[in-house]
């Protein structure tokens, strides 16, 4: 084997939970071609993967993002004559994709474990990641460790995970360090859910303690949509945040890896952080932490997950939301840890 295509076209914070299976098929053959095809609005997260050869990019509905049309997209694909396409989106799309890529072997996830139960049947290889029975919805393993295994199916053993991501300049993050003092928190209030989002004025509060306790200014991080939340923590804040400008995904990686910690829900920018080594505050409800949280042992988590009556659902069904629960001692608390431990660590 040594012609392989990733097919994962998003989210965010999927793609980055991704990484670790194009690392590991490059330690199994360093030699071989390494593709990924992604989402237009997403390849420039890519772009800082070195493992990968070719990021190649599908336009998304509306033609956001850019890169080539669908039937372009398989073209392309078929001229490359892969000998292992594997389909880590479980979606028809992505698994028609993948059979459609002329690769002689198409790997996926079983009906149980696939978003949309019927893409197995476009697999040659279908992966349970069960050994055998249904997907629980009380999952403990980790999403990263779900994937590594569909390596499994073509005899590789990919070993723990690992996620290189290259670091390039950026004016934004020294600017950010260099106006918070040299040392900062990065707080994140956006998510595509809006049930993933602990509220402004909290993340405000938890900004102006951390300055008063630990001297700790708060960099407020936002993305598209998220411009006005973003300025709610900060007008909430009383002086202890600051307000980046747009970033690009390079960006975050930069200010992810010179934040002493970083506070935020499930979402892109959270993993992008993990992934880099950033200490983690993670806030969950809708989605378990044991599946879709930081996997350091020294992160914290603050979770109502096992009272949340909405799991996987991208809006509330109840009328108050469970991360209303969550108070800002409760966060304030986990994040004097992770600062604790961190030092512990340096030293």
């Amino acid at each position: 084997m040594t012609r392989f295509l990733i097919v994962r076209l998003g989210a965010l914070g999927d793609i980055v939970h991704t990484i670790p299976v194009a690392a590991a098929l490059r330690r199994a053959y360093p030699t071989a071609r390494i593709d990924w095809l992604v989402s237009g609005k997403h390849r420039e997260l890519l772009d800082l993967v070195p493992v990968i050869d070719r990021r190649l990019s599908i336009r998304d509905r509306g033609g956001v993002g850019g890169g080539a049309t669908f039937f372009a997209a398989i073209r392309g694909l078929r001229h490359t004559k892969y000998d292992v396409a594997i389909d880590l989106q479980g979606l028809i799309k992505s698994a028609i994709i993948a059979r459609m890529s002329g690769a002689s072997r198409v790997v996926g996830f079983n009906g149980k474990y696939a978003r949309e139960g019927l893409a197995r049947l476009f697999y040659t290889d279908v992966h349970d990641p069960a050994g055998e029975g249904m997907y629980a919805p009380t999952e403990k393993r980790h999403v990263v460790d779900i994937n590594l295994g569909m390596l499994s199916a073509i005899g590789i053993n990919p070993g723990p995970p690992e996620f290189p991501l290259a670091t390039v300049p950026s004016a934004i993050a020294d600017s950010m360090h260099d106006t918070a003092g040299g040392r900062y928190a990065l707080l994140n209030p956006g998510a595509a859910w809006p049930n993933k989002r602990w509220p402004a004025p909290r993340l405000g509060a938890l900004a102006m303690a951390l300055r008063e306790r630990h001297n700790l200014r708060s960099v407020v991080l936002w993305g598209p949509g998220e411009f006005d939340l973003a300025e709610d923590v900060v007008a909430s804040a009383g002086g202890s945040a600051i307000l980046t400008p747009q970033t690009t995904v390079a960006d975050v990686v930069a200010l992810a890896r010179g934040a002493a910690v970083m506070v935020s829900g499930d979402t892109g920018p959270t993993h992008i952080a993990a992934a880099v080594g950033t200490p983690i505050v993670g806030i969950y409800g809708p989605t378990r932490p044991e599946r879709n949280g930081p996997w350091v042992p020294d992160d914290e988590t603050v979770s109502r997950a096992s009272i949340c009556q909405c799991h996987h659902f991208r809006q509330c069904k109840v009328e108050r939301m469970c991360l209303l629960d969550i108070e800002v001692a409760e966060v304030l608390a986990a994040v004097e840890r992770r600062l604790i431990a961190a030092d512990r660590r340096r030293a």
